[in-house]
């Protein structure tokens, strides 16, 4: 019998740690891992934090040590885009006009960033942050220019805004929403991060409209002009679910998922950025652009492959570092899908937990500058223990305590 051939497109955390995971679980058979870049697997959160700022080395990047795949015999196909799926003859396309057949298939192809319907968007000095050299070429921007402008005020322009600040660059982040992080935290968070860039000599200007990007600058709705010497645009990212919709398969927000991971064609799941998974403990499909997700779903992917029984129901997971300030937040909320925020600690401080309630139940937390906490948070989540305002407000009633016995 032929061994078999299990394919992963998308050589970035979530397609390097399938690989990982399948040798893992014991799969004997070939693993070809095919990455449109030409570098091998590496981390992304990096790019806008250690690395960019130069705390990381570029070694660190890598989810492995260069000789790990030849070691665990898994072939790399590097700096050739898949471009076609063909899925009645199980094979995938390569740009270079060659094809792979496979058994099973994971598609890991991550996003890329959204591109605002602003003229001047896709001028070829505007610049986005995705892919290593992005970063590198980033970095030594802000050791030459004075001033960056910053369109959008996300986690990535949030935190390009802080490295550049670090590096003593005047900073000016437009916004179009009346608060940064706006859709992710909500007004009650996102004061707080507000207040975080304007401490820090950021010129943050909210609810503006961005009306064309220029060789110079910027040009706002109202006809003022803001020079800069370079221009970052952070507005989100857009799944990479081409080769799945041209394919048949269901893609609506990401490729179409099931708490397996599964698409609809059984030889085929999907992981990483990518996937709109079904998640079992919020009962409806979530696609999460996080580290880790990425992380952690390929031993899911690589259990489903295998035809062994698993399901991913980690909770969402995120994290930030800017300035002073080093954030946790587990759980999601839809916007507006609360009814409260409670905080313990000292929010002027920036040294806080805070809570998102829906009734009595606590649907996510943010622990700023304090630590060890997010197990007991993940618990008050998975227990869906009814919990009072006043004792998650209260520091000295240890979170522990807020669980049921076990």
């Amino acid at each position: 019998m032929t061994a078999q051939r299990f394919v992963i497109v998308g050589a970035g955390l979530a397609g390097a740690k399938a690989a990982e995971a399948l040798r893992e679980q014991g799969f004997d058979g070939r693993i070809t891992l095919i990455g449109a870049e030409p570098h091998r697997p590496y981390e992304r959160p990096p790019l806008s934090k250690g690395y960019l700022t130069g705390a990381t080395e570029r070694a660190g990047v890598f989810v492995h040590e260069e000789g790990w795949y030849a070691a665990h015999d898994v072939e790399l196909r590097l700096g050739v885009a898949a471009t076609g799926l063909d899925r009645g003859a199980r094979r995938v396309e390569l740009a270079d006009g060659s094809a792979i057949e496979y058994d099973k298939l994971l598609l890991a192809t991550g996003a890329r960033p959204r591109v605002p319907p602003i003229p001047g968007a896709d001028a070829p000095h505007v610049r986005y942050l995705r892919r290593i050299e992005d970063c590198e070429s980033l970095r030594d921007v802000l050791g030459t220019v004075s001033r960056l402008v910053i369109v959008g005020a996300g986690w990535i322009g949030l935190e390009v805004a802080a490295a550049a600040r670090r590096a003593g660059v005047s900073v000016t982040v437009l916004e179009a929403e009346r608060l940064p992080l706006l859709r992710a935290l909500g007004p009650e968070a996102a004061e707080i991060f507000a207040g975080l860039h304007r401490d820090h000599g950021v010129d943050l200007r909210c609810g503006t409209v961005v009306a064309e990007i220029t060789a110079s600058g910027v040009r706002l709705g109202d006809g003022e002009e803001i020079a800069a010497d370079a221009v970052l645009v952070g507005v989100g990212a857009e799944p990479e679910a081409g080769l799945a919709l041209h394919a048949g398969l269901e893609v609506d927000n990401g490729i179409v998922v099931d708490a397996a991971l599964r698409t609809g064609d059984p030889d085929i799941v999907a992981a990483g950025d990518v996937a709109n998974a079904f998640h079992p403990l919020l009962g409806r499909h979530v696609r999460v652009e996080h580290w880790a997700n990425a992380l952690k779903q390929p031993a899911v992917a690589a259990a489903t492959m295998l035809g062994r029984e698993a399901i991913y129901d980690d909770l969402p997971y995120f994290y930030t570092d800017q300035y002073d300030l080093g954030m946790e937040y587990v759980g999601y909320v839809e916007p507006g899908g609360y009814d409260q925020v409670v905080f313990r600690g000292d929010v002027a401080a920036r040294e806080f937990i805070a809570f998102w309630l829906k009734g009595d139940r606590v649907l996510a937390g943010m622990n700023v500058n304090v630590w060890d906490v997010v197990d007991p948070i993940k618990g008050l989540i998975r227990t869906a223990t009814p919990v009072t305002a006043r004792a998650l407000a209260d520091p000295g009633q240890p979170l522990e305590a807020l669980l049921p016995p076990r």
